[in-house]
């Protein structure tokens, strides 16, 4: 299929063709180029998909989703009471609807019994729809800890050695570790407070390169923040340089991170002004502030929106992008953090950009997203690995 409309973001978002054409076969991109250059080379025989006012870009990618998690007031009952069968087929119909949302890659930093990998392999075979699927299973947390419902529980050495290889044996992509508490397990660690040891995260991370794996840290404090950047785990989610007092944010952890290419994944759901309202003011000032240090000293933020947790929903993905935007993101910058930034923190090198011989990964959007990102909510078509699905 030959997509034309009339621009092509190819990324990243600087790079734009005007009256471009993407061409689609067996799910990779085989060319892209201008409508004229790509109209004429190709044999009549292929079919056209013509998009006038609209924007053809790579698909949006989500690095912090929960699909066992059903965004409700109480995700813990409910992900460990309901019955496997059902709870798979929730998960499906959620990644459905971020599919349709023109998300076209998630990374599920949390499930129960390993679903996220089955549900994985059924869209990889074409039996369910939805978005390429990182899975990370179990998270490793501390015993009574963050997420512990999840069955991640550990306490020794060996215990986190052998988590990993489970993990590892059920076909997770990477592993993630609760560093810190969290407020969804109000009965555990606080969320400033670390959930292991600096040797410990060490250990987990020496441990999931040992199985080809790297590592997706949760943590909200200061010193877990400290101590996941100095074990070289390849993400931080949240990063909120919390303390019990306060907000304490250190410019030396962030200079280490930017060296050693340590990607932020702030995750904000599309309900962020309700979460900066109970915040209060002086407590949301702090998170934006920390937020614009962060970007002044070239720190790569991702893309996230937590979805599954209370209020987070899985149907507006560009919320989250709003959130930046309100902070003075460029829209150049915001549309990279959905993009390229993602796809290359997550280990991706073929998705992210469209380019000859990477997966038909991509969206059409009726309008353009550089000068207005409203009309990435008006998706026309969605193609996952090149199978198209139309809005």
């Amino acid at each position: 299929m030959l997509i034309t409309a009339d621009r092509v973001i190819t990324g990243p978002a600087d790079q734009v063709i005007d009256d471009g054409a993407v061409l689609v076969d067996a799910g990779v991109i085989t060319a892209v180029g201008t409508a004229a250059e790509l109209d004429a080379s190709v044999d009549a025989s292929v079919s056209r998909l013509r998009c006038p006012g609209a924007t053809v870009m790579p698909g949006l990618i989500d690095c912090h989703v929960h699909l066992a998690f059903d965004a409700g007031p109480d995700p813990i009952s409910e992900v460990a009471q309901a019955d496997p069968g059902e709870l798979a087929a929730a998960m499906a119909g959620r990644a459905e609807q971020m599919l349709d949302a023109g998300v076209t890659t998630v990374r599920d930093l949390g499930d129960r019994d390993a679903l996220a990998v089955r549900l994985r392999t059924s869209i990889e075979s074409g039996t369910a729809a939805g978005p390429r699927i990182l899975s990370a299973t179990a998270p490793l947390t501390s015993r009574g800890g963050h997420c512990g419902f999840l069955g991640g529980e550990v306490t020794t050495d060996d215990d986190i050695r052998a988590q990993i290889a489970r993990n590892a044996a059920a076909g997770a992509d990477l592993i993630k570790v609760m560093a810190s508490g969290g407020a969804l397990t109000p009965s555990g660690p606080r969320m400033w407070e670390s959930q292991f040891t600096p040797a410990q995260l060490r250990l987990i991370v020496e441990e999931a390169a040992r199985h080809g794996l790297g590592v997706a840290a949760h943590a909200h404090g200061t010193d877990a923040i400290a101590h996941c950047v100095e074990a070289g785990v390849r993400t931080v989610e949240h990063c909120s340089w919390r303390t019990a007092d306060s907000t304490v944010y250190d410019p030396e952890i962030t200079r280490r991170m930017v060296e050693n290419d340590i990607a932020v994944c702030r995750c904000v759901s599309g309900n962020w002004p309700l979460f900066l309202e109970k915040l209060g003011p002086e407590r949301a000032d702090a998170m934006v502030e920390v937020i614009r240090k962060m970007r002044e000293a070239g720190v790569r933020f991702i893309a996230g929106t937590d979805a599954g947790v209370p209020g987070a929903g899985f149907g507006d993905y560009v919320g989250m992008l709003e959130f930046f935007a309100s902070l003075g993101f460029k829209h150049t910058e915001i549309l990279d953090m959905a993009t390229t930034n993602s796809a290359r923190a997550m280990g991706l090198t073929d998705t992210g950009v469209l380019a000859p011989g990477l997966r038909a990964d991509l969206i059409v959007v009726d309008g353009n997203p550089l000068t207005e990102l409203d009309v990435l909510r008006r998706i026309q078509h969605v193609f996952a690995a090149g199978r198209p699905t139309t809005n």
